[in-house]
């Protein structure tokens, strides 16, 4: 499975969004971007990619930023990975010729990536937030 960077970006944008959702603060771009290294520009780009698909919504003025636009429970894996990049649902052979070879490999492609389709679409970020409270920040001692 290759997940682009724009994907990750998108992931990791609505999975923070999903753990402060109960907040009821807006998260803002800067503080994303600042926690995981992500150009903000870039950033911006795929927020309002996903605020056009209704994903997330906006918040306007000083403490404004993000929120998710539905429950955490409601929005999958599947959903924003099809949203950034389009999952394409077309797979396709690059061999010159259609030959059985090249039928049965597109076969088994297209088998595996709708498997693929069907795992992600179970992953909620309501239970990727669960899984990250499971993965606090380490504690030092001195």
């Amino acid at each position: 499975m290759n997940v682009s960077a724009k994907t990750e970006y998108a992931c990791i944008a609505v999975l923070e969004l999903a753990a402060q959702h109960d907040a009821g603060e807006p998260v803002r771009i800067r503080d994303i971007a600042e926690r995981h290294g992500i150009p903000s520009r870039f950033l911006v780009q795929i927020l309002l990619q996903l605020k056009s698909a209704g994903l997330v919504s906006s918040v306007r003025g000083a403490t404004g930023g993000y929120r998710l636009a539905r429950e955490p429970g409601e929005i999958t894996l599947c959903e924003v990975m099809s949203v950034v990049d389009g999952q394409s649902a077309t797979i396709t052979s690059s061999a010159g010729r259609t030959t059985p070879t090249t039928r049965v490999l597109l076969s088994c492609w297209k088998r595996v990536a709708a498997k693929e389709r069907e795992l992600l679409s179970e992953v909620t970020f309501a239970e990727l937030v669960r899984q990250l409270q499971g993965h606090g920040n380490p504690m030092y001692y001195i």
